[in-house]
């Protein structure tokens, strides 16, 4: 057995109050080439919301669910809590590992994903707080990506079924599914398995949630019109159904995220319900997995799969599970691409 004496919840953290907004999106895009009209659109999103982003609060909750999850299976470790763009920031989050004498913790965080912002960029961010604690700071080790674990499928299937039985049957066989993910720029997807597993987790939901026909899409893009990112955008995915056939019902499953977090609320429950509204289409809209006991006691599941050196490993599908060490080269991301063809 490896000894390992806590779990550090690692997340990207939201603004938590008005003031907060525009220094929470200052810090999300620092460095990046995003234009200020962009950021201070996004930051009107936020006032919709009086500028509370959920996801603190769901980061609470779920911290809470796995620390009350431990206690049933009489597990003895810590849960603590760190952000990447606000408070707790990591830096803050390890000073205070180290001062409760945490010395080698491992790390959940908040995607089921490989990619560059959703895997090796947190990785980075571990890194950087480690420097500003210095010495005494904890090694921290990531737990796997969890794209294909049953304790993210189950989950999802089971509330993809609760929502879609809101639909009488004769429209619940004919409506259009849309798994939806977080669009990245294509000079990031290149270098991971973003798409891939994406694909896969949708395919696996899919097939057992007995849905014959789906798509997957992309929302919440915010680079410049010159970089390409992911396509198609849910909403001109629903635009282009509404224009060539007689859809009546679109079921968006977000795939992508585990919390009803901010992107979820605002891209999904607000701007693609207004047009599905618009273009008279009713929109079910299935919950992500939160707090879901299944998914929670996934998180346990992972950690004394780390702990234990032989325990199992379960993966749906094909692609087996994902790697525990992250090789050097993974999720590489230069965000330098020459603008496509037609764009600039």
């Amino acid at each position: 057995m490896t000894e390992y004496d806590a779990l550090l919840l690692v997340s990207f953290g939201g603004p938590e109050g008005p003031d907060d907004v525009i220094p929470y999106l200052e810090n999300v895009l620092r460095g990046r080439n995003v234009p200020r009209e962009r950021m201070l659109e996004v930051a009107e999103h936020y006032q919709h919301f009086g500028g509370v982003s959920p996801i603190n609060e769901q980061n609470r909750q779920l911290k809470a669910a796995i620390e009350a999850e431990f206690a049933d299976h009489d597990m003895h470790l810590p849960v603590y809590w760190g952000n990447r763009n606000w408070h707790p920031f990591l830096a803050d989050t390890l000073r205070e590992m180290a001062d409760d004498g945490v010395r080698r913790a491992m790390a959940l965080f908040t995607s089921a994903f490989s990619s560059y912002s959703g895997c090796r960029q947190y990785r980075e961010d571990i890194a950087r707080a480690q420097e500003e604690v210095g010495d005494g700071a904890p090694e921290v080790s990531k737990l796997r990506v969890f794209f294909n674990h049953p304790g993210f499928i189950e989950p999802m299937v089971e509330l993809t079924n609760k929502a879609m039985s809101s639909l009488d049957e004769p429209r619940r066989q004919q409506a259009t599914v849309l798994f939806t993910a977080h669009s990245i720029p294509l000079s990031m997807a290149e270098n991971c398995r973003y798409e891939v597993q994406l694909a896969e987790c949708s395919k696996l939901v899919a097939e057992r949630a007995g849905i014959a026909s789906w798509r997957l899409v992309y929302q919440s893009r915010s680079g410049p019109p010159s970089q390409p990112w992911l396509e198609p955008d849910v909403c001109d995915v629903i635009q282009e159904l509404h224009d060539t056939s007689e859809v009546r019902d679109v079921v968006i499953v977000p795939i992508g995220f585990v919390s009803d977090h901010m992107e979820v609320l605002f891209d999904l429950d607000t701007e693609a319900r207004e047009l599905c509204d618009q273009l008279g289409i009713q929109l079910v809209r299935v919950p992500t997995v939160g707090v879901h006991p299944r998914f929670v006691s996934m998180v346990r599941e992972l950690v004394v799969e780390r702990m234990e050196q032989h325990a199992d490993r379960p993966a749906l599908g094909t692609l087996g599970p994902s790697h525990d060490v992250c090789p050097t080269d993974c999720c590489l991301y230069t965000p330098r691409r020459p603008p496509a063809a037609g764009k600039g």
